[in-house]
């Protein structure tokens, strides 16, 4: 059963912008979450109060020292939220960038070796690994993922890795399967055979269902893209370890050795991280009796999770009298019907309608979702199976069972 009750989602629901209508479209379910979560009203609040701000940070003045104190505020939030021993937060142009710069540092800092990562993940790190492992002289392995259920194990990982092994990069959740993978699990296999590897994680699918433990994960690095997580677009945030901290780096000359970013950044991008905080905060508050901080991120984390597998099971296996996928004859789920990795996300297939035109059809009674085709963002996932594409319907836990309901009611004329 979920944790979030009635009550509690209508108040949860207000906490967001646009939540069931879009300024163009007019009313409309939005099940397209994993291409961009839903912006927190406060994330728009502090976005409009900072981009008036003249002051630049490290000035002698009140203004200066006022975004100083919020800066630094906003990586003392990430540090509990994500539960950061050590190490260092900083924004950079996107997730994107700075899963390339992260994994190029790793690659150049380490010598011969080999560079380890899975066909499960989303280019952004195997093309930054493909590279810069060229660049290195360094080989770049592939653990093969699990066509059946969309994901990727410790033990697949476990047979590929090699004490050379130098840097390795894990995929936190599948944009494409909505699968999870173990990184805690990945990462301790990694380091039973090669200690020293750099272990970089793309945690961008991921960030916004809550339940990130750096502590738990033994990794160096760990990447997410605000816009995924209640936030907006313009900036990514990434987390090193102080030992990837240390290696050689792009810095200006005679400045801090330690500064990893480029140039004067965005103090409004540091805020509304501080916002996205607030927000798990004040939602593990209402779900739980925790008093500390860290049981509160917890406690959001167990009902976001309790939520969304709520919603993709009334999508699997219906809700009220309406049929779900699962027994709609013409419909083929992604990672099957009942898989435990997933994280608030269906992908299907439905048989003689092109994805396209499931996408199109559903976008005319207002329910949006999204088209992957076999591209250089998915072919890795759809290509193995056969397919050219599928539709992606992704839910986060501010969605409701009426907005599945209806969708479930437009998918069975579509499948009929």
């Amino acid at each position: 059963m979920s944790q979030i009750s009635e009550s509690l989602l209508n108040q949860i629901r207000s906490r967001f912008a646009q939540i069931d209508h879009c300024p163009k479209q007019g009313e409309r379910i939005f099940f397209e979450n994993a291409g961009g979560a839903l912006t927190l009203n406060s994330v728009l609040e502090s976005s409009v109060r900072y981009a008036a701000i003249p002051d630049n940070q490290g000035r002698d003045n009140p203004g200066s020292h006022a975004l100083v104190a919020t800066i630094n505020a906003a990586k003392a939030d990430m540090r509990d939220f994500m539960n950061a021993p050590g190490g260092q937060f900083f924004v950079g142009e996107s997730g994107t960038e700075l899963l390339f710069r992260l994994i190029m540092n790793a690659c150049l800092g380490t010598g011969p070796g080999v560079v380890l990562g899975s066909t499960l993940e989303h280019p952004a790190t195997r093309s930054a690994c493909d590279r810069w492992a060229r660049i290195s002289g360094q080989t770049h392995v592939l653990v093969p993922h699990d066509d059946a259920t969309g994901t990727v194990s410790a033990e697949a990982y476990a047979v590929a890795v090699t004490p050379d092994t130098k840097v390795a990069t894990i995929l936190h959740t599948s944009p494409v399967t909505g699968m999870g993978v173990d990184v805690a699990a990945v990462s301790q296999a990694i380091r039973a055979v090669a200690p020293d590897c750099f272990i970089i994680v793309d945690g961008i699918q991921h960030s916004a269902h809550g339940r990130i433990d750096l502590t738990a994960y033994d990794v160096d690095g760990y990447v997410i893209s605000p816009y995924k997580v209640f936030s907006r677009h313009g900036y990514g945030v990434a987390w090193i370890s102080d030992r990837l901290t240390a290696l050689e780096h792009n810095a200006l000359l005679d400045g801090p050795a330690d500064n990893w970013e480029m140039g004067t950044r965005d103090t409004g991008a540091y805020a509304t991280m501080s916002d996205v905080v607030s927000y798990f905060e004040w939602l593990g508050s209402q779900v739980s009796d925790a008093e500390d901080r860290r049981g509160k991120f917890l406690a959001a984390g167990d009902a976001i999770h309790a939520q969304e597998k709520a919603l993709t099971d009334a999508m699997i296996h219906g809700t009220g009298n309406l049929s779900g996928l699962a027994e709609m004859e013409k419909v083929t789920i992604l990672g099957g019907a009942d898989n435990p990795a997933r994280e608030g996300l269906v992908s299907l297939r439905v048989e003689d309608v092109a994805s396209s035109e499931v996408v199109k059809r559903l976008n005319e009674h207002g329910i949006r979702t999204h088209l992957r085709k076999a591209d250089h963002y998915s072919g890795n996932i759809l290509t193995p199976l056969g397919y050219d594409a599928c539709v992606r319907v992704s839910m986060c836990h501010y969605n409701s069972i009426g907005e599945v309901a209806k969708f479930l009611a437009v998918m069975k004329e579509i499948a009929a």
